[in-house]
């Protein structure tokens, strides 16, 4: 587990965050992540980085949304704030005590809370939307192994740390070698949609197309997330219509919702449904921006071929296309705002083909081009 973890770190703060003298580095996760912060702290500071570290504590975030009264929840965490406005570079381990914790907090507490959040989320997608420019947040999500993630995902801790580092790339001699190979076989993907106009998504149930015209394709290739393996873009916002119903499982603030189809006019979702837990969709629509679309993804990572009701890992399976409503990425030229983003995923290996501009370029999970 050692070597894993310093493996582990040196991918993250050398390939992922890209880490240099002097850049400040904000780390976000919970106590049980402890392991992995040393060895990024230890190689991040012989980067000369200055590192600063928010421990979140079992149950935190329910014990606030249960007892904050409406003054509190109007106010964005001001060490998070500072770090999102002012940092270089931001790290959020996903490390969880207890993946239900919040699943019976008021619903208008959470609504107020996210409310709250919104302009910091605003800012967020605004400097991380492209690394390259000058005030540009450099940011990473990955997964520390814990056993609530484990349970989650059906397996035993020992397996499901087997399933993360491999989804890394971390069993590699050189991990970072290897997400340099992920970044070119991708950018060929990438440079072809690019010049596409039109994208359309077809498998059973699903059928819907939208455009893409004067939007940007991003290669994910590992740096924003670890794992990664995907290619995304924005559609056009009043361009989106058809039906897509979603085979995986999805999670939102913690609650299942399970074989989601939606309906689509003109970018606008008009009808909604699913075989478990329609009233978190009620509620979800309610949102300001959350009827519009802000991605349109393809996973490419086929070292992920099962669900972990974890949408890090969920949305990179090799051989699924993913929608999510809300927020759009500004890097793809995308215009929808939102406090939310909810990543929504269909499977595409048995029956799902994907036209761009009426050419059949994708069969059963694979391009073909």
């Amino acid at each position: 587990m050692d070597i894993m973890l310093n493996k582990y770190a040196h991918l993250l703060v050398d390939y992922c965050l890209d880490i240099k003298s002097e850049d400040k580095l904000f780390i976000s996760t919970t106590t049980l992540a402890e392991p992995l912060v040393r060895e990024i702290y230890r190689v991040a500071t012989q980067r000369g980085a200055h590192v600063e570290v928010d421990f979140k504590f079992r149950e935190q975030t329910k014990i606030f949304l249960d007892e904050a009264n409406d003054y509190l929840l109007a106010q964005a965490p001001y060490l998070y704030k500072h770090a999102i406005e002012e940092f270089d570079a931001y790290l959020n381990i996903k490390a969880p005590f207890n993946l239900n914790a919040t699943n019976n907090v008021n619903k208008d507490k959470r609504r107020k809370r996210s409310e709250a959040m919104g302009p910091i989320s605003k800012t967020y997608f605004e400097r991380t939307a492209d690394r390259s420019l000058p005030g540009a947040l450099k940011r990473s999500l990955c997964q520390y192994p814990t056993l609530a993630a484990a349970q989650a995902a059906n397996m035993s801790l020992e397996e499901y740390q087997k399933f993360v580092f491999n989804a890394c790339h971390l069993y590699a001699e050189d991990p970072i070698k290897e997400w340099l190979k992920v970044r070119a076989s991708q950018q060929k993907i990438k440079e072809y949609l690019d010049k596409s106009s039109t994208i359309r998504y077809k498998a059973d149930h699903t059928d819907i197309e939208f455009s893409v015209e004067g939007r940007t394709w991003i290669n994910s290739d590992g740096q924003t997330n670890m794992p990664s393996g995907e290619v995304f873009s924005g559609p056009v916002e009043n361009s989106v219509n058809g039906k897509v119903h979603f085979t995986f499982p999805s999670i939102f603030m913690g609650q299942d919702v399970k074989g989601i189809t939606l309906w689509v006019e003109n970018g606008e979702i008009v009808k909604w449904d699913a075989e478990q837990g329609k009233s978190l969709l009620d509620n979800v629509f309610e949102i300001p921006g959350a009827k519009y679309f802000g991605e349109v993804a393809i996973g490419t990572n086929y070292n992920i071929q099962r669900t972990t009701r974890n949408i890090l890992f969920d949305e990179k399976i090799g051989g699924t296309i993913h929608m999510a409503v809300g927020q759009s990425y500004k890097q793809t030229g995308g215009k929808n705002e939102s406090s939310i983003h909810w990543d929504m995923i269909t499977d595409m290996s048995e029956s799902g083909e994907i036209y761009a501009d009426g050419v059949k370029i994708y069969e059963k999970g694979h391009f073909i081009f």
